[in-house]
C-alpha cells in the first residue's frame, strides 16, 4: 500500500521523564520500560548513543510514546527546541510499510528528504533485542516532527503482556492540531501521507486515514472541539483521541474527578496528562 496506513504514534516531550511516566500510570496505562534511544544525526552518520530515553504506552491501533531528557550532556534529538516552546505533544508519526518505497514518491511530489533514517533503541534493560525503525521527517515542518515511519520489528513493540491497560484503552483514533494556517499544514500532511484532505465541520480540515485521522483547526475552533484547554504557542498540538473496548467504563473509574465531559467523550487535561488533552471516545 502507498501513503501512509495511519497514525503509528505519538510522542508526548518531557524534562521530567519520571513524573510523565507516573501521571500515565495514574490514567491506568501499562507502560513498556525505560530505555535510551540511538540513532544517526544524519542518513550517513554513524549510530551514536542520545541522551533520549522514553517509556510507551502500546495499544492494538497505535501507540503514546512519553520521550523525556535523560542525560542532559548528550544529544537531545531537537527534544529542548520542542521544550522551548512547550511541554507536551510535538511528534506526530504516521505508518508505513515500505521506506524505500515512500522516499522516491516523496522525491517524486518535490519534497527535499535527504534520504530514510534509522532509529533503534533496546525494549528492555538485560534483553539485547533492539527495536528498529526507519524514519521519512517532513522537512522544516513548524508543527513539531512529523514523519512516516516503518517498523522492522513490530513484535518486540506489540507485545501482549503490555497491551492490556486497566483503562481498557485499544486505539489512537485522532490526533488535534491548532494551527494560524491550516491549509498550509493539511497540505504538507497530504502530501506525506499521499491522502486528500476535507474541510472539517469545525472548520479548518480533516485528514482521513485508513486507519484514524488528524484535525487541522484554526485556533478559534479549539475550544469547540477541546473545552478549556489552552495555547500555550502556535502551532499546537492540542490532544489526541483513544477509543476504548468498554464504553469508558473503566476510564470513569480510574481518572475519576480529572475527567471532563465534552463533546464526543471524556477529557482528561492537559496539566493532568503531560500537556496534551486526553480523550476517551464515547
Amino acid at each position: 500500500m502507498s501513503g501512509a496506513s495511519g497514525l503509528d504514534h505519538i510522542g508526548l516531550c518531557t524534562a521530567d521523564g519520571p513524573a510523565l511516566w507516573a501521571a500515565y500510570e495514574r490514567l491506568g496505562f501499562i507502560l513498556t520500560p525505560a530505555n535510551r534511544q540511538s540513532g544517526r544525526r544524519s542518513p550517513d552518520a554513524p549510530v551514536e548513543p542520545f541522551g533520549t530515553g522514553n517509556r510507551c504506552a502500546m495499544l492494538r491501533q497505535g501507540y503514546l510514546e512519553l520521550l523525556a531528557i535523560l542525560d542532559p550532556s548528550g544529544f537531545d534529538n531537537g527534544l529542548g527546541r520542542f521544550l522551548d516552546r512547550y511541554t507536551g505533544m510535538h511528534i506526530l508519526a504516521f505508518g508505513m510499510e515500505d521506506a524505500a518505497a515512500e522516499l522516491e514518491r516523496l522525491r517524486r511530489a518535490g519534497l527535499d528528504i535527504p534520504g530514510i533514517m534509522p532509529l533503534q533503541r533496546p525494549v528492555e534493560d538485560g534483553n539485547p533485542a533492539l527495536a528498529r525503525f526507519s524514519r521519512l521527517p517532513l522537512p522544516d515542518a513548524p508543527e513539531g516532527r512529523v514523519q512516516l515511519v516503518q517498523h522492522h520489528t513490530p513484535e518486540l513493540m506489540w507485545q501482549e503482556r503490555w497491551l492490556d491497560h486497566a483503562n481498557r484503552a485499544v486505539a489512537l483514533e485522532e490526533v488535534i492540531l491548532a494551527t494560524p494556517q491550516p491549509a498550509r499544514s493539511a497540505t504538507g500532511f497530504s502530501r506525506l501521507t499521499g491522502h486528500a484532505f476535507e474541510p472539517d465541520p469545525a472548520g479548518g480540515y480533516v485528514l482521513p486515514l485508513p486507519q484514524s485521522r488528524v484535525r487541522i483547526l484554526p485556533p478559534e475552533a479549539l475550544p469547540a472541539v477541546l473545552p478549556g484547554v489552552a495555547i500555550p504557542a502556535l502551532p499546537f498540538l492540542a490532544g489526541c483521541t483513544l477509543r476504548t473496548d468498554d464504553g469508558n467504563v473503566a476510564i470513569r473509574r480510574i481518572a475519576g474527578a480529572a475527567l471532563r465531559d465534552i463533546p464526543g467523550g471524556l477529557m482528561v487535561p492537559p496539566e493532568a496528562a503531560g500537556g496534551t488533552a486526553l480523550v476517551f471516545l464515547s
